[in-house]
């Protein structure tokens, strides 16, 4: 059974670190994690993730009623968030955002996270993208077409609009997205020379993806070395 005061805790650290690493856009973009079939975790509309603590985090329903919490629900958070939890239970932790290489490669004609760098090779198989902008997502109909391109998928790349990063638990739905954002930012910069990429062999492609099958462990350990940081620097996070 999910822990709600610890995902409460993870979700905090998240916020604190994406502030960090510049992965969050002002007040938008969300992070949420499903308590259960009804109601899911989500950050409150109105507050800079740099402020945000884990007793301040709201608990919503897919209907946008906000059962726990101060602060309202921000209207595409509801619809995207709310969709994804209910059509892929896989992904217990969802993270959207408009983080800078993410979206880059979302305005491009065509554009693929391509593996030819070993952060990008551990998304190979595991990457949906919609290519179809259809405005800001707010009703159900818009939460539905997204969630159903998630799928069984890790990462959606949202045509001109960033990311969404699923996962089973705050610590590696945040490790994809921080690893995500650097293969990302070598492509970009990879991309700016002018020059072709160097194509990895499909064969080694393959053998990477299965010798990299202990980064759920890594994850963890990556995600409890950040919020050991934050213990130190930034305690009220946990509160």
């Amino acid at each position: 059974m999910l822990d709600e005061r610890q995902a409460r805790i993870d979700l905090a650290a998240a916020y604190r670190w994406a502030v960090r690493f510049g992965l969050n856009e002002g007040i938008s973009n969300h992070f949420s994690v499903a308590l259960d079939d009804a109601r899911f975790l989500i950050n409150p509309h109105g507050l800079h993730w740099s402020e945000i603590t884990a007793s301040g985090i709201l608990v919503c329903d897919e209907d946008g009623n906000v059962l726990e919490g101060e602060y309202p629900v921000e209207p595409t958070a509801l619809f995207i968030h709310g969709q994804v939890h209910k059509a892929c239970p896989q992904a217990t932790c969802v993270m959207h955002t408009h983080m800078p290489y993410a979206t880059a490669l979302s305005m491009l004609e065509d554009g693929r996270l391509e593996p030819v760098e070993q952060n990008a090779i551990r998304f190979h198989g595991k990457v949906a993208y919609d290519d179809d902008y259809n405005g800001l997502a707010l009703d159900k109909a818009e939460g539905q077409r997204l969630a159903a391109k998630v799928g069984n998928n890790r990462v959606l790349f949202l045509a001109n609009h960033g990311v969404v990063v699923g996962g089973p638990n705050v610590a590696e739905a945040f490790d994809d997205l921080y690893y995500l954002e650097r293969a990302l930012k070598f492509q970009v910069l990879a991309r700016s020379t002018g020059l072709p990429f160097r194509k990895i062999p499909e064969d080694i492609v393959d053998q990477t993806v299965e010798q990299m099958g202990g980064e759920r462990e890594t994850a963890r350990l990556h995600f409890e070395a950040l919020k050991r940081i934050l213990d130190k620097e930034e305690p009220d996070y946990a509160h």
